[in-house]
């Protein structure tokens, strides 16, 4: 069963968007919908990790301009396809942990935090911050764990990092890390980074807001 990430998105590429066609999650995607365009409207936004393009598209209606980028080139061709109508999108292909970028006033990136390891989250945070000015605004978007609705849990190791089975349509396995944090997690790992956080926790989803210190 193969465990590298880059390799699992590539091939869940072309299936991806499919995951926001669930019912039960629709309320979900209207809230986070509203929540980011509040944020973001007017600004300069660098999304890291931005997939197919779905929130992308969503924050470009009313940012005043995005530079979305991704590791993945399958994932990043597809999000071009995608139509924005301001025209105010850029895409890169980019490893966000070996990626030299101006820092902007505004940040969002949506369902990475729950792949980074448990005891290399700070570490993750100083990287996100350097891509976003003092007092710049930080969103973070990914899953809670709802059962029946989310692939089980079938480990946990030693630093208490939770991993999923994902069987995608070709037949491809892949044994994914996916963490689902709490909020005093987030504030324990802010506390001293950021202000005015704010953590919000939907039935399928959470959404962390904040300002860089």
């Amino acid at each position: 069963m193969n465990n590298n990430l880059v390799v699992y998105y590539e091939e869940r590429a072309n299936e991806y968007d499919k995951i926001y066609e669930k019912p039960e999650r629709q309320s979900d995607l209207l809230a986070l919908t509203e929540i980011l365009q509040r944020t973001f409207t007017d600004k300069d936004v660098t999304e890291l990790a931005c997939g197919t393009g779905f929130w992308t598209q969503v924050i470009a209606k009313v940012a005043k301009s995005v530079n979305a980028s991704d590791i993945n080139e399958a994932v990043v061709d597809i999000a071009k396809d995608k139509e924005y109508e301001k025209n105010n999108v850029t895409f890169e292909v980019a490893d966000m942990f070996n990626y030299s970028l101006a820092p902007a006033d505004s940040l969002f990136s949506g369902f990475i935090w729950s792949h980074i390891k448990k005891q290399e989250l700070d570490k993750f945070i100083d990287i996100i911050h350097s891509f976003v000015k003092p007092g710049g605004m930080v969103v973070f978007i990914d899953n809670n764990f709802v059962e029946g609705s989310n692939r089980p849990v079938v480990k946990v190791d030693e630093y208490g990092n939770t991993y999923q089975d994902r069987i995608l349509e070709n037949g491809s396995k892949y044994s994914i890390i996916k963490n689902f944090p709490t909020d005093q997690l987030f504030f324990k790992l802010l506390k001293e980074k950021g202000e005015r956080i704010k953590f919000v926790s939907l039935k399928y989803y959470w959404v962390v807001c904040y300002q860089r210190k």
